[in-house]
Formats: C-alpha cells, sequence, structure tokens
C-alpha cells in the first residue's frame, strides 16, 4: 500500500510563498523532488501563483528542466486582485528533478503550493 505525506515546497520557507525573482536562465527554485526514481515513488506538487503587479505577467515553469520549449509550461497571471491562479494541478516529479519558475518581472509573482509525496505501491 502507498503511503502519502503532504508537505511543504522544499523551495519555501516553512510553507510560504516563492517570490520569483529570476527571469531568464535557470529559473527561482520552487521545488526538488524525492530523489527515488523507482515505481511508485514520486511527488504530487500543486502550484498557485499571484501577482503584485498592475497588469498581467508572464510565468514560464520550468518543469524537471530547463530546455526551451520542452520544460517550460508557460502562462499569464492576472494583475493584481485577480486572485490565485492554478499553474501545476498536481503535476509529477521525481528522481530529483526540479521545479523552478522564471517571470516577465522580476519580484512581482509569487508561488506557493504543497507537494503530496507518494511511496509505494
Amino acid at each position: 500500500m502507498a503511503t502519502f505525506l503532504k508537505t511543504e515546497l522544499t523551495g519555501s520557507t516553512d510553507g510560504r510563498p516563492t517570490l520569483v525573482t529570476a527571469t531568464s536562465g535557470s529559473g527561482t527554485l520552487l521545488h526538488t523532488a524525492t530523489p527515488t526514481a523507482g515505481y511508485g515513488d514520486y511527488d504530487e506538487v500543486y502550484l498557485w501563483a499571484t501577482s503584485a503587479s498592475t497588469s498581467p505577467q508572464g510565468l514560464s515553469l520550468q518543469w524537471g528542466g530547463t530546455t526551451y520549449p520542452d520544460d517550460h509550461i508557460r502562462t499569464v497571471i492576472p494583475a493584481s486582485g485577480g486572485g490565485p491562479v492554478c499553474i501545476a494541478p498536481g503535476l509529477v516529479l521525481q528522481n530529483a528533478l526540479v521545479a523552478r519558475a522564471t517571470a516577465e518581472t522580476a519580484s512581482v509573482i509569487s508561488i506557493f503550493g504543497f507537494v503530496n509525496r507518494i511511496v509505494g505501491p
């Protein structure tokens, strides 16, 4: 039987949002997945983003790598007041792969979320 453990993102401090400061290259660290590469061991990652900007902002998640376009999930985050936007609805990572983010403008998008670490079967 699989074991589930709900935990904070490794790039977060005590579960607080992570401010995206990177605008290019290797993005701001959000989470490093479980080091296990076996069947049944993985991290199910849930992320939301908010913006402090008065205009919509482009955001790129680097999912497991930094190669464009293969590892990038691009989206637009609405201007402030729009509420949190789901940007990773339980996407899976394992084998110590990393989730990072770059933003169109530095230090206006905050990302928060959690991980369901699944160890099994």
